[in-house]
């Protein structure tokens, strides 16, 4: 496949390879320093979506080598994941704001990810079990969560 044979949308095969480089830099910059910050040692449990830059192999290679449990994820399941929905509400706060230029984008998201609740955070890891028990009983499929 050429690139401009692909759906739209659809990333092309450099495209991913980047996306997965990018996210073996985030995870050797922030995963192990952030699990020592919050004083987790090495007694934590990684959790991430089946997006395929996280299934890569690049990726899967770096979380082995460096001997990170990961939970296992159903695919198509964002609503089990506290963080999407700290996503949306990212993502409604900054299109508020109308950001015209990269840079301004950047720091609106910045901004606005500075203002999200704490409680709102406490809340949504406080309902993962109701959306996980949502999620079986749903056998995959979409919950009102």
């Amino acid at each position: 496949w050429r690139e401009e044979n692909l759906p739209e949308g659809q990333p092309s095969l450099q495209q991913s390879t980047n996306q997965a480089c990018m996210v073996e830099d985030i995870l050797d910059e922030n995963l192990l320093q952030s699990a020592l910050d919050l004083r987790l040692g090495r007694r934590f449990i990684f959790q991430q979506d089946n997006d395929p830059k996280h299934t890569a192999k690049i990726s899967k290679e770096w979380l082995q080598d460096n001997s990170v449990n990961v939970l296992e994820w159903p695919s198509q399941s964002p609503d089990l994941n506290p963080i999407e929905h700290l996503w949306r509400d990212l993502k409604m706060a900054v299109h508020r704001r109308f950001p015209s230029n990269l840079m301004e984008l950047e720091r609106c998201c910045k901004e606005e990810w500075a203002k999200l609740a704490k409680d709102r955070c406490a809340k949504l890891v406080a309902s993962y079990s109701k959306r996980l028990e949502a999620g079986i009983a749903a056998k995959g499929a979409s919950t009102k969560y």
